[in-house]
């Protein structure tokens, strides 16, 4: 599976982006699909993630959304009220599952990435 993700970009604060993950190589629906973050000087963190569930890490709950579209191949995250502190790299990661797992090291396809800045 190759994963592309975009969308990034600079944005005011209580702002909204629509990044997405565009997959292509496998069949795509069988995959659990997560978004990561990595801000600079700290380690990556999961923000979200869609497999035979959605999960949410507990900072972005309310205001994060991770709809798919597996016509398209694409899963996206909506990011809104976003702050200053979300400022970070953003990626997509993949693996063959219905779990949806946090920690990185469970993931087997990672996109390139997508900056996401944040400000006051």
């Amino acid at each position: 599976v190759q994963l592309q993700a975009s969308g990034g970009g600079l944005v005011q604060a209580g702002g909204s982006l629509r990044l997405s993950c565009a997959a292509s190589g496998q069949t795509f629906s069988s995959y659990t699909v997560a978004w990561f973050r990595q801000a600079p000087g700290k380690e990556r963190e999961f923000v979200a993630g869609i497999g035979g569930y959605t999960r949410y890490a507990e900072s972005v709950k309310g205001r994060f959304t991770i709809p798919r579209d597996n016509a398209k191949s694409t899963v996206y995250l909506q990011t809104n009220s976003l702050k200053p502190d979300e400022t970070a790299v953003y990626y997509c990661a993949a693996r063959r599952s219905i779990a949806v797992y946090t920690n990185t090291e469970t993931y087997d396809y990672w996109g390139q990435g997508t900056l996401v800045t944040v400000s006051s």
